[in-house]
């Protein structure tokens, strides 16, 4: 036992006639005695101890304790550790219960799917950007442009989005058709001199565009026969832009 009380007012009372050799040694034989946790036999022991008399030990034995059964009690620290022990056992019978107790609760099944990761699994650098697509491009292109640069193990970065959106507009495209184009070559990277020459860059914005307005009629207005009909707001201004684009470029 590491923790007694201690009642100052009732020690000064009972011992205020000891010496101070008699009044240290009492003090040191109480925390013996809750130390061993139970009572003394050998009153040389005692005083060796505690580093006191024969004499001395033997007076406060018989003055503060009861020699019964043939060992020295103290009344007050019997009855500090009768309540510790019982402390202890009840604590030892909870934990019992406790862990002998089923449990109310049904067991969590595992998910069907794994869990979507969150913003704390894997903590974002300054230069990193998250999964939501740029403005202007569509969730199903960003989720392939995704895909390829993991495959690639190449981080989806700001920087990096920078530089394809700049080669981009070098080569007369929007960032979805950029992304779109590495897509289908497989490319890590986008660069406007790979589509330079001139039919390897109009097939591919015949490609990429025909993703975009759908099959042959974008083939007839990125070769420059636009058809005016049903043409408005963004999309005009993006069809003429690449039908010029593809006009004035190097022969």
């Amino acid at each position: 036992m590491n923790f007694y009380p201690f009642h100052i007012g009732d020690y000064l009372s009972q011992t205020a006639h000891l010496s101070d050799s008699e009044d240290i040694a009492y003090r040191r034989m109480i925390d013996l005695y809750y130390q061993s946790e139970k009572p003394f036999t050998d009153i040389a022991w005692v005083a060796r101890r505690i580093r006191s008399t024969v004499e001395i030990v033997a007076l406060i034995l018989a003055e503060f304790f009861e020699h019964r059964d043939g060992v020295w009690h103290n009344k007050r620290c019997d009855e500090e550790l009768a309540k510790y022990h019982a402390m202890q056992d009840g604590g030892r019978k909870g934990a019992a219960m406790r862990w002998a107790k089923p449990s109310d609760s049904p067991p969590i099944p595992p998910p069907k799917h794994p869990p979507m990761p969150t913003k704390n699994q894997e903590p974002l650098t300054k230069n990193q950007v998250t999964i939501t697509p740029p403005d202007g491009v569509s969730l199903a292109i960003w989720q392939d442009f995704v895909a390829l640069r993991k495959v690639k193990r190449a981080a989806i970065t700001k920087t990096a989005l920078q530089g394809i959106e700049r080669e981009a507009q070098k080569a007369g495209l929007t960032l979805q058709a950029a992304l779109q184009e590495m897509c289908a070559r497989g490319w890590t990277g986008f660069k406007a001199e790979w589509l330079q020459k001139k039919g390897n860059y109009h097939d591919s914005l015949t490609v990429t565009g025909a993703s975009i307005f759908g099959g042959v009629r974008h083939e007839r207005e990125i070769t420059g026969c636009l058809d005016q009909e049903d043409i408005s707001g963004d999309a005009r201004t993006l069809r003429i832009k690449v039908a010029s684009d593809v006009d004035d470029g190097a022969g």
